[in-house]
């Protein structure tokens, strides 16, 4: 039995049948196919963020750091990944809502500017399950920073927004720094 030889254009033809002509990497879609609200809504978010560097309660601990960063007067080059306690209250025992998890790490040559990169996990209450993901400079000493909201998942799927930070403390006896948040964000 033989096989009847095609010509190469012949085997093009057969074999574009067999092959899906949609070639496109992107393509649009609507809000309802991604599973989002047509109506923004607009929240605001007020917390507080205690992260501890020194002490037995550890929640943020240096990972990484450059051949500079003890030669410099910002601790340029240390990374340090923290899973820090969100509360309702600026005191130690107040109720927990959620955490930040993520990064930091000094990024500035000079003074203690840092670039954050984290998720605020919720853990209480309407919010449980979804999180809020910031991106930005931190610029430690300055009285009020912002940084951009980026997105987040569940209520605040594709949310965008920024957050502001003001340090209430400052490494305390126990080793904390704590830190007010209000977050506004467009979802």
């Amino acid at each position: 039995m033989s096989i009847p030889k095609l010509s190469l254009f012949s085997f093009l033809l057969v074999l574009s049948f067999f092959i899906p002509q949609n070639h496109a990497f992107s393509r649009s879609i609507t809000k309802e196919e991604m599973g989002l609200k047509k109506q923004h809504h607009f929240t605001h978010l007020h917390f507080y963020w205690h992260d501890y560097v020194k002490g037995p309660n550890l929640t943020a601990r240096r990972i990484a750091q450059s051949s500079i960063t003890d030669k410099t007067p910002s601790g340029f080059g240390a990374l340090v990944m923290f899973d820090d306690p969100l509360t309702v209250g600026p005191e130690k025992d107040s109720k927990i809502i959620g955490y930040a998890q993520g990064m930091y790490g000094f990024a500035d040559l000079k003074q203690q500017g840092l670039l954050m990169i984290m998720n605020f996990v919720f853990v209480e209450g309407e919010y449980n399950g979804s999180t809020i993901s910031v991106l930005g400079r931190n610029q430690v000493m300055s009285k009020v920073r912002e940084m951009g909201v980026v997105g987040g998942s569940g209520v605040f799927r594709s949310a965008t927004g920024y957050a502001q930070a003001k340090t209430i403390t400052m490494l305390d006896k126990s080793g904390a720094s704590i830190v007010d948040y209000n977050v506004y964000v467009q979802h």
